[in-house]
């Protein structure tokens, strides 16, 4: 045998073997893998040289170059690398974790708060006005708020449906609900450019798609061609809603 392997080596290798299937999921979605590709296989030649080889002049010239080179990967990918943690931080069991070390209990929202969102939503899928209203959980969307008209108003239904109204200046634009309240109105959002999104679904789909991929929030849809309600959360689509469905999704802590 040439080394021993033990309990601590295995949890060793499952832990670096996650490290990197969150790195790979990340890159995938931000259409670095080429990158992360490359990386990897500089990692592994490294530690095969200076490790296994031991040949100490190129490996000496290999240890430089990754000191440099982490600074550089921190710059250059530091979008990835908030994401990377984002991802673990927001993970369902971790979330579970945190919540059961802070106290913190889930609290069912009240009707008044959903009601007037669901039916507007259901009255504009009627009358095939577009819409898209992206609700804000732990991840703050200042950034977001900031890129459309600041409101700050009560959530009302008529107040939604004015503002999506076809010949409003507003309508094109997505509306930001935080802390139960309208904050902005004509919001832009990052589009979602990935490849298994259905054809038949537009812009504003991929808007919602792009938002619920790097945040948290939920982003409800009204299509303007079907008048079907969407929503995207987490990276992932719930199409042709019910109006119960919707009022549900809102109501189990997404709100």
């Amino acid at each position: 045998m040439f080394f021993d392997f033990g309990l601590k080596d295995l949890i060793d290798i499952l832990l670096v073997a996650i490290m990197l299937y969150y790195s790979y999921r990340v890159m995938r979605e931000s259409r670095s893998l080429n990158v992360f590709f490359g990386v990897l296989i500089f990692v592994i030649s490294w530690l095969f040289i200076s490790q296994i080889l031991e040949m100490k002049l190129l490996g000496s010239i290999l240890n430089q170059l990754v000191n440099v080179g982490a600074l550089a990967l921190i710059i250059l990918f530091q979008e990835e690398i908030r994401k990377f943690f984002y991802t673990i931080g927001t993970h369902q069991r971790v979330r579970s974790l945190l919540q059961l070390i802070s106290g913190e209990k889930r609290k069912k929202h009240e009707k008044e708060d959903i009601m007037p969102i669901v039916l507007a939503c259901m009255s504009m899928g009627k009358q095939k006005v577009g819409a898209l209203i992206v609700i804000e959980r732990s991840l703050p969307l200042n950034d977001i708020m900031r890129s459309g008209e600041i409101i700050d108003a009560n959530i009302n239904q008529r107040l939604i449906e004015n503002i999506f109204f076809k010949n409003s200046p507003l309508h094109d634009g997505a509306m930001l609900i935080s802390h139960k309240r309208i904050k902005a109105a004509g919001c832009i959002l990052p589009v979602s450019h990935s490849m298994n999104i259905p054809k038949e679904l537009g812009l504003r789909h991929r808007a919602a798609m792009g938002i619920s991929q790097e945040t948290d929030a939920l982003a409800i849809i009204v299509s303007e061609e079907t008048g079907n309600i969407s929503i995207a959360f987490r990276g992932n689509f719930q199409l042709r809603l019910t109006a119960e469905e919707l009022e549900r999704i809102l109501t189990e802590d997404h709100f």
